[in-house]
C-alpha cells in the first residue's frame, strides 16, 4: 500500500500547508528518528543531537517556522487550526527550552535514557538493509549518549539537575544492559529477516555494533553514579512553574490547577462510590476489596501466558473493529488493521504506536509484560484493549493519518497532545459502557479500577510538584505518603505501583493529562450539544473531532465550536 491511495487527496495544499510540512522535514534531517515514527523516507539510523547545541538549533528552528506562520494568512478553517496549533507548540517549546527543562529531563520512562534505545522497537526487520540500518543505529548509540550527558552537565553547572529519585531509577534500568547479555547482544543474536537467516558478515557487524551500544550505555550509567549523582537535586518537586509548563505540553490547554486539583479530589470520590455499587452487584454486601478477590479466583476471566495474552488482545480487538465499524464509526479498510504484539521490554506498560504514514506498517497496540508475570485478568484488561486499540488510540490515530485528503503531514503525524490522545481513549472507555460492551458488572468494575487511578493520579501529580497539603493533614506530599496513595487506589502488584509512582514523580503533567483531557472532552460534547440543540448528533460530533486529528484541547475546543 502506498501513500498516493490512502485518504485520496481532496484540497488544494495551501501556504500554510506548505509551512508545516517543511517544518516536519526540517525536523526529521535534525532527528532522523522521526523517519521511524512516521516512516518517511530518509534517514532510518541516525539520531538528533541531544546536546545544549542541538536544542538550539531546534529552538532555532521553532523561531524560524513562528515567523513564517505569523506572516500567512489562513485559506480557510483547515489552515487555521494548523496555524493555530503549531505556532502554539512552538512556542511553548521555546518556552520550556528556555526554562531549562532540557537540562535535567531524565527519568524512567520518557526521557533520552530511554528514547534512545526505544527506538529499536519501531525499525523494520523484514530485510538485510533494515538490519543493516540497525546496526547503523547501534553504531551512533555512543554520540547520542555523549550528546545527552552534554545536556546534563550543563544542568549540573547551572544547579539544573533532576532529582536523586530519578537517577537511581534510571541506574537500575540500565542494569539490563549488561556487557554480552543484555538488550543489545540479544537482539542482535536474534536477528533475521523474516525467516531467512542473515549473511554473516551483517552478523559479526551486529554483534560488533551491539558492543559499541552496550558499551555507551555503560558509560552513561557511570556518569550517572559518579558525576551527576553528586550534584542530583534533593528535592522531587519541580515546583509550580516548571509545572504549569509541563501541563499545558501535555494538554495543549491552560487549566486552573488549584481548581483541578479540587475537582479530582471529589471525582476519585465518585469512581469509589461508583466501584462499591458494582462491588455489590458482582457478591451482594461485597465490598470492593473482596469483589476484586471474587473474581481473581475465577478461573473463566484468567489467561495464562504471554501467548494467550496476545491471541486474547488480537481477538477482541478485531471484534471490535469489525462490530463498531457496522454501526458506531465508518472505519476506513487500511484502518482496520491493528496488530497486538508483546513488546520486548519488561517495564509494565501498555501501550500504542501509530501506523506509518502510508499505513505500511500498521498501528500496533504492545503489551511489555514485566518479569515474571505469567497470569493475566480479562475483566481488569478488557477496557485497555478498548483504550488502546478502537474506539481509543488506534481508531483516533489512523484516522489522522488516513484523512491525507484534509490534513497536511504534520497534521497527520506530528500534531496533538497527551490529554488529546490519552483524554480521547479515555472517553472512548465509557463510550463502550455506553454502547453496551461492558454491561458485565466486573468488566465495569475493570474499567472503573482505571479510572480510579487515572482520577488519583491527578490529586498525586499536582498534589506532590505543586507542594500542597496532603489529604489527611499531616504534611506536604512525599514519595511515601504518594506510594500508600496509590496502593490506596488501584489494584495492582506493588512493584508496579512504585514504578508508576516513580514515573509521576519523574515526568510532571503527563499522567494527570489522561482524566483531564477526558474532561475536557466531554465539556466540548456537552457545549457542542447545548449549541446545537436538537440537532446535535453524537456520532457526527465524533466524526468532526476525529477529522481535526490530534491538537491542543484549547485548539480543539475552539475549532469544534466555532462551527
Amino acid at each position: 500500500m502506498t501513500a498516493e491511495n490512502v485518504g485520496a487527496s481532496s484540497r488544494p495544499q495551501t501556504d500554510i500547508d506548505r509551512i508545516a510540512e517543511d517544518y516536519v522535514h526540517r525536523a526529521a534531517a535534525m532527528n532522523p528518528e522521526i523517519n521511524v515514527w512516521t516512516g518517511l523516507e530518509g534517514d532510518k539510523s541516525g539520531y538528533g543531537d541531544y546536546s545544549p547545541a542541538g536544542r538550539e538549533a531546534m529552538a532555532g528552528l521553532a523561531r524560524d517556522v513562528l515567523a513564517k506562520l505569523d506572516a500567512a494568512q489562513p485559506a480557510d478553517d483547515i489552515d487555521w487550526v494548523t496555524k493555530t496549533d503549531l505556532a502554539r507548540e512552538l512556542q511553548l517549546e521555546l518556552d520550556i527550552d528556555a526554562a531549562g527543562w532540557g537540562d535535567r529531563d531524565l527519568n524512567n520512562l520518557a526521557s533520552p535514557a530511554s528514547s534512545i534505545r526505544d527506538i529499536f522497537d519501531l525499525m523494520p526487520t523484514a530485510g538485510e538493509q533494515d538490519w543493516d540500518d540497525i546496526a547503523q543505529r547501534m553504531r551512533n548509540v555512543p554520540a547520542a549518549i555523549d550528546g545527552y550527558i552534554a545536556s546534563l552537565r550543563a544542568g549540573i553547572a547551572s544547579g539544573n539537575t533532576p532529582a536523586a529519585r530519578q537517577i537511581d531509577n534510571v541506574l537500575e534500568q540500565l542494569s539490563d544492559y549488561a556487557p554480552g547479555a543484555g538488550f543489545f547482544h540479544t537482539f542482535a543474536a536474534g536477528a533475521k529477516a523474516g525467516e531467512t537467516e542473515l549473511p554473516e558478515s551483517l552478523r559479526r557487524d551486529l554483534a560488533a555494533a551491539a558492543v559499541e551500544a552496550t558499551d555507551a550505555h555503560q558509560r552513561f550509567a557511570g556518569f550517572l553514579r559518579d558525576e551527576l549523582a553528586a550534584s542530583a537535586n534533593p528535592v522531587d518537586a519541580v515546583g509550580r512553574e516548571f509545572y504549569s509548563l509541563m501541563s499545558r505540553r501535555f494538554l495543549g490547554a491552560e487549566v486552573d490547577l488549584d481548581e483541578t486539583y479540587a475537582w479530582g479530589i471529589e471525582e476519585l470520590d465518585r469512581m469509589r462510590t461508583e466501584q462499591e455499587a458494582i462491588a455489590n452487584e458482582i457478591k451482594p454486601g461485597a465490598s470492593v476489596q473482596e469483589a476484586i478477590a471474587f473474581l481473581d479466583g475465577d478461573e473463566s476471566r484468567k489467561l495464562h501466558g504471554t501467548d494467550a495474552l496476545k491471541a486474547w488482545m488480537q481477538r477482541t480487538s478485531d471484534q471490535a473493529i469489525e462490530e463498531l465499524g457496522r454501526t458506531h464509526f465508518d472505519i476506513a479498510e487500511p484502518i482496520k488493521a491493528l496488530e497486538c504484539m508483546i513488546a520486548p521490554t519488561e517495564t509494565g506498560g501498555i501501550y500504542y504506536t501509530g501506523p506509518s504514514d502510508d499505513f505500511s506498517r500498521p498501528g500496533r497496540m504492545w503489551w511489555s509484560v514485566p518479569k515474571g508475570i505469567t497470569e493475566f485478568d480479562t475483566w481488569r484488561e478488557l477496557t485497555t484493549v478498548y483504550h488502546e486499540g478502537v474506539p481509543g488510540h488506534h481508531l483516533q490515530i489512523a484516522q489522522q493519518t488516513y484523512n491525507r485528503g484534509e490534513l497536511n503531514l504534520w497534521r497527520r503525524a506530528f500534531a496533538g497532545t497527551s490529554g488529546h490522545a490519552e483524554g480521547w481513549a479515555l472517553y472512548a472507555e465509557r463510550l463502550m459502557q455506553s454502547l453496551g460492551y461492558l454491561d458485565d458488572p466486573a468488566d465495569r468494575l475493570g474499567m472503573l479500577d482505571g479510572q480510579r487511578m487515572r482520577a488519583a493520579r491527578v490529586v498525586l501529580d499536582i498534589g506532590v510538584h505543586l507542594g500542597k497539603p496532603r489529604l489527611d493533614g499531616t504534611g506536604e506530599w512525599d514519595f511515601d505518603y504518594a506510594f500508600e496513595f496509590m496502593k490506596q487506589n488501584v489494584n495492582m502488584n506493588e512493584p508496579f505501583v512504585r514504578f508508576e509512582v516513580n514515573r509521576y514523580f519523574g515526568w510532571p503533567g503527563q499522567a494527570p493529562s489522561y482524566k483531564i483531557g477526558q474532561r475536557i472532552f466531554e465539556q466540548i460534547r456537552d457545549e457542542a450539544a447545548e449549541a446545537e440543540g436538537d440537532a446535535f448528533d453524537l456520532k457526527r460530533f465524533h466524526t468532526r473531532v476525529l477529522n481535526i486529528g490530534g491538537v491542543g484541547l484549547d485548539t480543539l475546543r475552539q475549532a469544534v465550536l466555532r462551527g
